[in-house]
């Protein structure tokens, strides 16, 4: 039956177009869209009535007779700007993709803009921009698209989600994070909860004159999600599915991999530290094959023997390399059993390709009277060490009503339920951990005397380095084997994310140019974390041989809501559009954790009920509300000349009653010069040039709550209740405020072309939070205050150039760049504590905080190279300024080493589009800024102690010998427990280029597809997070806004994907 309503529909249609060609003299045309092609199903109406047609396969269209010439029609399309012509025989009518209509409209505080008038700065990333990459959360597609932003993810697990700062660095201890606003309402709930295909727009909100609205909470800048709004128009289905394949894109450091080498260079390091402790050559060099071999640590034994060894022979000869007569695969019998110690490539055996999973569905139109958008979408990508991936289901309803000629209604609700696992990319010591730093002769798993596997009920048997494999055991991660553990424990969570909004725009007739809105939005967002710890191997079995498991919930629930009064007037040549609003929002955060040993079934009950003996178990709740009025005023003189005010006065729960309310406020000015008389002469060339610039302040109240009040822990004293102040409240506490100067220029040239902007910053953070120390005697450490000052300033450029703009052909050039500086320019004096280079400040590890130094500043010794003996050599400076060196490293003097902020950062990429055919190419760089390569350091470090087993770096070959004395490079020595210590040798230049993404897609014309019954058939590929270069093989800058990148993080995935767009 549908098949046959089709197939009279699409008759119809034909015949329609068959009398549009026998009569010439009808009123009707052609509906086609920018590329020429027909648009079929567009709707045809006279205007404010419902009579009207819809346009043929060919997208030709006739009215009614009825219609006379000269009759106002409107002709809407989804996703299309709608048009409005007056009727006439043979009409040729060209529609518009909506993406124009966005670039002159973008989305601002409580409401839109038109880009012409906007006098503050922000950066857009359409809709397009994020279907180009196969993102899990939609923050990851911001990446190297907006001036200004700067991303970083330190975790390539599935479900993680980057970090950002806009325009720099703004405060030492409160949140530097933007503000998310999800359709206008602050956002409580997780990335992982905003399925990207239902996104329209991003717009980042970077100065005062666009945020200032936001108050407490816009200081760091404010990132405004749009989802995608429904429709009038022809009911639009479209479908969308992509399969992919990840894999690992971290590159390795440059390491020793062949098990013989790695024990050569342990032979090298012992014997050398043998004859310095006075042996001679040939009994050091006896001592030397016969301590690597051992299990005793301390004087360099490995623990391991992977090959097998002729009788009377020695693993190293006399010439320090590895016997030619060795055989890699030692067999050992141990207590009955024979074993076949067999090294492996942990990484390879710990990383795996998997399949990623994208579908998701959508209906969107609707008439003059009710639209509505539908969609839902489900992800499933397992990560690339076992025991990580997430799966997502969402849904999303949004639909508008005009219910009257004075009243509209919508509604918009979400769902979101994932699922994610964790196992693999714990913190601290798991499988990326352990693959980069250990030495290439230990075995991953157990191995009988034939070299298979061994089982046992577990499944495969692998090595915890405790004795289980033939009675061998390794100093180097003693009783761990995260690869095993990622695979049996348990670190997994289950959310779900409600959030139901609803808004009432009421005009009323009596006032022209009014418009009465109020808008709520309830939001919960919860999880369920569980985490086992194993009870059978290794330091699980010896910790918790009962096992272990923990239960965690937490809990935010969220309301929002907000009264706007929206006024526009115009006289004359003058335009005026007011705001005045009221917002309250409340959010309550409940936490519940408890953990119990002694499981009664390890795999089959992992709940609390299934264990019996209670371990710890603990509940909190947080509060946290704000209250605003404010007010914005936009005045613009015949498109010219743009004026805005804002205003708002903010209060936050975060601080005590007196000091809980602020005022923050915007001014902004704009003036288009291409629209004076003067500048006629340039309209052949220069087609828009706009002058603007702003001033304001905002606040941030991420400073953590109840820091006004002293807050205590409540412990069992025998039995009686007492109390211990755990944080000391200041009831003066206050905001932290960003004053914001934004001056700039926006251009298009050669008929827009070229198109761009140049905008300079300047960013200054008064009452920055600081933890202030006080002495012990107060009886506690100290407790925070407002007391410290910063400024960043810097200059931001984007470009687009269109390089061919034709019918058919279209080639985009684009890029954006950002320089900035940043100080700190005062502290609290009781905070200084030390000097660096003549700058008082205080010390966080290797980072000194220091008054006149940017955030981050380097303190450490610097490198003086090698000494006559080959040890390491560090710099002193005495207090008459005179300098020397030393190989003591307690003795060397800290110096200022320069800090991570880089000196260029942002991205560039192409687009390039024929006919139906599309392909794009996206990076993102940063040049400059020191990073400390910790990697690289633990690489480089000489066995001492206890500390064997480690893998070497390759560059460890090239260290000095008395055949290389000119190495900068210290020797190879074991014993040498400072040969890496900490100093400037480590600082790496910072600079690293990403291809992001790279784009194919066919469209197929739209005359193929009809004949299938579809309005659009795509079909594309993708690869994402393609390729990384960086100054070091193996250094990722990236995973680290202080710049110190670490080797435990979960390595970043690259994903080759396909898809297909069908829509009906």
């Amino acid at each position: 039956m549908r098949k046959r309503s089709l197939a009279t529909a699409f008759l119809c249609m034909a015949l329609g177009g068959q009398m549009l060609a026998q009569n010439p003299k009808a009123i009707g045309g052609q509906v086609t869209d920018e590329n020429g092609e027909p648009v079929i199903g567009a709707q045809i109406k006279v205007k404010g009535t419902s009579t009207g047609t819809v346009t043929n396969v060919d997208g030709e269209f006739t009215l009614p007779a009825t219609i006379k010439p000269g009759t106002v029609i409107v002709i809407n399309y989804l996703g299309m700007e709608s048009q409005t012509v007056k009727a006439a025989p043979g009409m040729k009518i060209s529609l518009h993709s909506e993406d124009r209509q966005l670039d002159d409209v973008i989305v601002v505080a409580y409401g839109q803009q038109k880009k012409s008038s906007f006098t503050g700065s922000a950066g857009v990333v359409d809709a397009d921009k994020i279907a180009a990459r196969p993102v899990n959360n939609v923050a990851d597609a911001l990446e190297g698209q907006v001036a200004g932003v700067q991303m970083y993810k330190s975790s390539g697990d599935p479900s993680a989600a980057p970090s950002f700062l806009i325009r720099g660095i703004s405060s030492i201890n409160a949140n530097q994070e933007p503000l998310i606003i999800v359709d206008g309402a602050p956002f409580a709930g997780s990335w992982n909860d905003i399925n990207p295909n239902d996104v329209a727009s991003m717009t980042v909100l970077k100065d005062a004159a666009s945020n200032a609205l936001y108050g407490a909470r816009g200081a760091n800048g404010v990132i405004m999600i749009t989802t995608k709004n429904p429709q009038k128009g022809r009911t639009l289905v479209t479908l969308d599915a992509k399969w992919g394949s990840t894999s690992r894109a971290t590159q390795e450091y440059d390491m020793v991999s062949a098990p013989g080498q790695y024990y050569e260079m342990q032979y090298a390091a012992v014997y050398r530290n043998n004859i310095a402790n006075g042996m001679t050559p040939y009994n050091a060099h006896i001592a030397a094959n016969k301590a690597i071999v051992s299990s005793n640590a301390s004087s360099g034994g490995l623990g391991y023997l992977c090959y097998a060894v002729p009788d009377g022979q020695f693993l190293i000869g006399d010439n320090g390399k590895l016997n030619p007569n060795a055989t890699l695969g030692n067999r050992v019998y141990y207590k009955g059993q024979v074993y076949t110690i067999q090294p492996d490539d942990w990484l390879k055996e710990s990383m795996r390709h998997t399949l990623r999973q994208e579908y998701n569905i959508n209906i969107n139109g609707g008439n003059d009277v009710a639209q509505m958008y539908a969609s839902l979408g489900y992800l499933d990508e397992p990560g690339i060490a076992y025991g990580s991936g997430i799966k997502r289901y969402t849904a999303r309803l949004k639909s508008t009503m005009k219910a009257n000629d004075w009243l509209k209604v919508g509604g918009n609700v979400n769902y979101a339920h994932t699922l994610i696992d964790q196992s693999g990319s714990d913190s601290g010591y798991n499988i990326f951990y352990a693959a980069s730093r250990i030495a290439p002769i230990y075995p991953l798993y157990i191995r009988d005397g034939e070299g298979n596997i061994m089982t046992d009920q577990n499944g495969a048997m692998y090595d915890y380095g405790d004795g289980t494999n033939a009675g061998l055991v390794r100093d180097v991660e003693k009783q761990t084997n995260p690869l095993k553990d990622d695979r049996i424990q348990t670190n997994n969570s289950v959310a779900n994310s409600f959030s139901l909004a609803g808004f009432a725009d009421i005009t009323p007739a009596f006032v022209k140019g009014l418009k009465l809105t109020v808008n709520g939005t309830v939001s919960d967002y919860e999880y369920r974390y569980t985490s086992t710890t194993q009870p059978f191997y290794g330091w699980g079995a010896n910790s918790n041989p009962e096992g272990y498991v923990s239960k965690s919930h937490y809990r935010t629930y969220a309301v929002n809501f907000q009264q706007l009064i929206n006024y526009s007037k115009s006289f004359g040549n003058h335009n005026m559009t007011l705001l005045l609003g009221h917002e309250n929002s409340r959010s309550t955060n409940e936490d519940v954790i408890a953990s119990r040993t002694g499981m009664f079934s390890y795999f089959g009950n992992q709940e609390l009920s299934g264990a019996i003996k209670e371990n710890s178990g603990t509940s909190d709740q947080e509060k946290y509300n704000t209250e605003g009025y404010f007010f914005r005023g936009m005045y613009d003189y015949d498109g010219k000349y743009f004026a805005q005010a804002s205003y708002r006065r903010d209060a936050s729960s975060n601080f005590a009653p007196g000091h809980r309310w602020g005022n923050f406020y915007s001014l902004g000015a704009a003036w288009i010069l291409t629209k004076e008389n003067w500048m006629e002469s340039s309209k052949g060339w220069l087609d828009m040039l706009k002058l603007k610039a702003s001033f304001g302040q905002q606040g941030n109240d991420g400073i953590g709550y109840n820091r006004y009040m002293d807050l205590y822990d409540i412990r069992n004293n025998n039995g009686e209740v007492a109390m211990t102040i755990s944080t000391k409240g200041n009831p003066d506490i206050t905001w932290e405020t960003n004053t914001n100067v934004n001056a700039g220029v926006e251009f298009g040239f050669f008929k827009s072309r070229l198109t761009g902007s140049l905008e300079y910053f300047y960013r200054k953070t008064t009452d920055m939070l600081c933890y202030v120390y006080y002495p012990k005697s107060y009886g506690y450490d100290g407790r925070y205050d407002n007391v410290g000052d910063m400024v960043n300033k810097g200059v931001e450029l984007s470009l687009s150039y269109d390089a061919i703009r034709t019918k058919d052909l279209t080639w985009n050039i684009n890029l954006n760049a950002t320089h900035y500086r940043n100080k700190i320019v005062s502290l609290n004096p009781e905070n200084i504590n030390d000097q660096l280079d003549g700058h008082g400040g205080y010390t966080s590890n290797f980072s000194f905080y220091g008054e006149g130094l940017p955030m981050y500043t380097w303190r450490l010794p610097k490198y003086a190279g090698v000494s006559d003996d080959g040890q390491s050599m560090w710099y002193v400076t005495d207090e008459e300024g005179k300098t020397s060196t030393t190989t003591t490293y307690n003795e060397a003097t800290y110096y200022a080493c320069g800090d991570p902020t880089p000196d260029l950062y942002g991205g560039f990429g192409t687009s390039l589009s024929f006919k139906g055919l599309d392909f794009s190419v996206n990076f993102s760089y940063s040049i400059g800024g020191k990073v400390f390569d910790y990697g690289y350091q633990n690489l480089m470090s000489c066995p001492y102690g206890s500390h064997v087993g480690y893998n070497f770096h390759k560059d460890m070959l090239k260290a000095w010998t008395e055949d290389n004395t000119s190495s900068n490079i210290p020797r190879l020595q074991f014993g040498d427990e400072y040969a890496n210590s900490a100093s400037d040798r480590f600082l790496t230049n910072g600079s690293w280029l990403s291809l992001n993404n790279v784009s194919l897609g066919y469209t197929f014309p739209t005359s193929w597809v009809s004949k299938l019954g579809l309005s659009k058939l795509r079909v594309y590929a993708t690869a994402d997070n393609v390729y990384f270069w960086s100054k070091r093989k193996g250094l990722d800058p990236r995973t680290s806004s202080a710049g110190a990148p670490g080797t435990e993080n979960y390595s970043a995935t690259r994903t080759i994907s396909a898809g297909v767009t069908l829509q009906f």
